[in-house]
């Protein structure tokens, strides 16, 4: 059984930092992929932010320099510093996690969510 548990969001001033952690645990998990998605009221999920086990990293538009991702292979835990954030940022962070436990197919695992909210 394969968990996946974020923290980090919270209330924060636009302009403000915030930095979000995710693990990813499970008896001989190895991630393949990890990353961020948001999902504000009314709106789709989208991608954030993602990191490949080969630390090659794909980050959207709109968080291009603002947002850094970055990982702990070993701990199969993700990290997104975010800096300079602004009230359109505020969502739902949902954590993403591809891997596979040690001799089946890989899968998608979701953490629950953790919401960031910016005030103006």
């Amino acid at each position: 059984q394969v968990q996946v548990v974020e923290s980090g969001g919270g209330l924060v001033q636009a302009g403000g930092s915030l930095r979000l952690s995710c693990a990813a645990s499970g008896s001989m998990f190895r991630f393949n992929a990890m990353g961020w998605y948001r999902q504000a009221p009314g709106k789709q999920r989208e991608l954030v932010a993602e990191i490949r086990r080969s630390g090659s990293t794909n980050y959207a538009e709109a968080v291009k320099g603002r947002f850094t991702i970055s990982s702990d292979n070993a701990k199969n835990t993700v990290y997104l510093q975010m800096n300079g954030l602004k009230p359109q940022d505020t969502a739902v962070y949902y954590c993403h996690a591809e891997g596979a436990v040690a001799g089946t197919w890989p899968h998608n695992y979701w953490g629950q969510g953790t919401q960031v909210t910016v005030s103006s």
